[in-house]
């Protein structure tokens, strides 16, 4: 692996975690010779995206990585792209769509399209939610390598549920995220809002890692199982077009 990737590698996997974290772990996750990647921390430390913690032997995104994240929200290149997309889809579906990106255990909404006689949904743009328990998460968490997923969900611990459902151990996500890679699109019904549901995929970029997921969020009792099904074509189609146009692939 060349040393570019090696070193965008590891500023993604500080991205996800929830906090600092160890070298050797940083170096175990990844597969990487522990010398590499102590290199590639001491220049990131050197350049400022990366900041080492000597108290707790750990590394963490420093400010330089900071700078690039709020040059990011200046241009908005994903939420320019996936603006006229999810309008589209508002308007196929008729029902509310959302976009949202992974930070950590959670989801960020970035863009909300409510359906026009709506009501309003907690998928509200600035929100964060558990990503085990929504569509949209459930979607990127699919698409990530095992070993990030470990790391995010290590023991049972590590996850929250709201009205007592959804999955509450690693092995019991394991088999949630199979069934979303078999499926094609990840879905949750009344695990965040009782009577709600939602179906989503994930948008991926040039290598496959998954930088947001689409989704549609419907009454559980509007749409039965067999209109789900088509839903999350339209999803999984939103999803396809907009990992295309970022990855500039045809």
């Amino acid at each position: 692996m060349p040393a570019a990737q090696q070193t965008l590698t590891i500023l993604r996997f500080l991205a996800h975690q929830a906090g600092p974290v160890a070298a050797a772990t940083i170096a175990r996750e990844l597969r990487l010779p522990r010398s590499t990647a102590y290199h590639l921390l001491d220049t990131l430390q050197s350049e400022g995206f990366v900041v080492h913690l000597p108290e707790e032997h750990r590394y963490g995104l420093g400010v330089a990585a900071y700078e690039l994240g709020t040059g990011y929200t200046r241009h908005a290149p994903l939420q320019r792209l996936a603006r006229v997309q999810l309008a589209a889809l508002v308007d196929r579906t008729r029902h509310g769509a959302h976009f949202a990106v992974l930070h950590g255990r959670d989801v960020l909404y970035v863009i909300e399209e409510r359906a026009p006689g709506r009501p309003p949904l907690v998928t509200d743009a600035g929100v964060r939610l558990p990503a085990h328990l929504t569509a949209s998460g459930r979607a990127m968490l699919a698409a990530l390598p095992p070993q990030q997923v470990r790391a995010l969900y290590p023991d049972p611990d590590a996850f929250v549920t709201r009205n007592d459902r959804g999955p509450r151990s690693p092995s019991a996500l394991r088999q949630v995220l199979a069934e979303v890679r078999r499926a094609g699109y990840a879905s949750e019904d009344g695990e965040i809002t009782p009577g709600f549901g939602s179906v989503g995929a994930a948008v991926l970029d040039h290598n496959g890692h998954p930088l947001a997921s689409v989704a549609v969020t419907y009454p559980s009792v509007e749409v039965p199982a067999a209109r789900r099904a088509q839903l999350a074509v339209r999803v999984a189609e939103t999803a396809r077009t907009l990992s295309r146009r970022i990855s500039g692939s045809r």
